[in-house]
């Protein structure tokens, strides 16, 4: 199936807004909120800056660049009008921040007008991703920042044993809901034929041991599995109950490692 992800508002309102609560959502566990910051204290914040969060969702990471960036201006882009509408809503009272429909392969800026281009979780879900760090380099000024956040997919897993029907939700989601779940290793490669001098990449390992952050894959899965006519809606519920059981055992584990880029045009 293609990644869903790709085109959001074709997935009806429902998925819209299960998509915008999963993004503000798994911005809030604390693994997250480190790996967001860490990146976010490598950003200069010249006066009057310009810095721009491709693919944004909601918004909820450039609320957070935002509140850095508050001698300059924060744009967050997404091609989802669904998306964009929620992000307005939750950003209102920011008066820094601004939002926008916007395709990130082509973008309304000048030529190395922009100080900063953020991708989130981005490039793993779109068919070519040269083309939006080409974009990136365009609209970037010299010396300016590219900042690339995503997820190993690959090694998506919420495995308790062999066999684990939890586990298998995941590894679907990751086969299904992701256009190049090995996007990570590609990155670094991607990014220097854009024209990028890396200056930093690492790893961090987003575990899953409370909360709901596991719930998009069983949900979403199972949900596409009973779409599709392979599992019955009974199988899919269950599964969902045996996430809050181990959920409130203490025996849920998982993870899925995040990376992040940091270069400069």
């Amino acid at each position: 199936m293609t990644d869903p992800f790709q085109n959001v508002d074709a997935g009806g309102t429902d998925f819209v807004v299960a998509v915008a609560n999963a993004l503000e959502a798994r911005a809030q566990e604390p693994v997250m909120v480190k790996i967001v910051d860490d990146y976010l204290d490598l950003i200069p914040y010249p006066p009057g800056g310009t810095h721009i969060e491709v693919g944004a969702g909601t918004g909820v990471i450039a609320r957070r660049l935002a509140a850095r960036a508050t001698n300059g201006q924060v744009i967050s882009t997404d091609p989802s009008l669904g998306l964009v509408a929620a992000g307005q809503e939750l950003g209102a009272d920011i008066s820094n921040l601004s939002f926008e429909v916007a395709d990130g392969g082509s973008l309304r800026f000048d030529d190395g007008s922009i100080d900063t281009v953020l991708f989130h979780t981005v490039l793993s879900h779109v068919p070519d991703p040269s083309i939006l760090l080409a974009e990136a380099a365009r609209v970037l000024r010299p010396g300016g920042m590219l900042v690339v956040c995503d997820a190993d997919f690959e090694k998506t897993s919420l495995s308790n044993f062999q066999g684990d029907p939890l586990d298998m939700c995941a590894k679907y989601f990751a086969e299904n809901f992701v256009t190049d779940k090995y996007l990570v290793s590609k990155l670094r490669g991607l990014v220097a034929n854009a024209g990028f001098y890396l200056t930093s990449f690492d790893m961090t390992s987003r575990l899953i041991t409370h909360g709901d952050g596991g719930m998009v894959w069983v949900g979403m899965g199972g949900q596409n599995m009973v779409n599709a006519g392979q599992i019955g809606p009974q199988l899919a519920e269950a599964m969902v109950e045996e996430y809050h059981r181990r959920k409130e055992n203490g025996s849920l584990y998982g993870h899925l490692p995040f990376a992040t880029l940091v270069a400069q045009r």
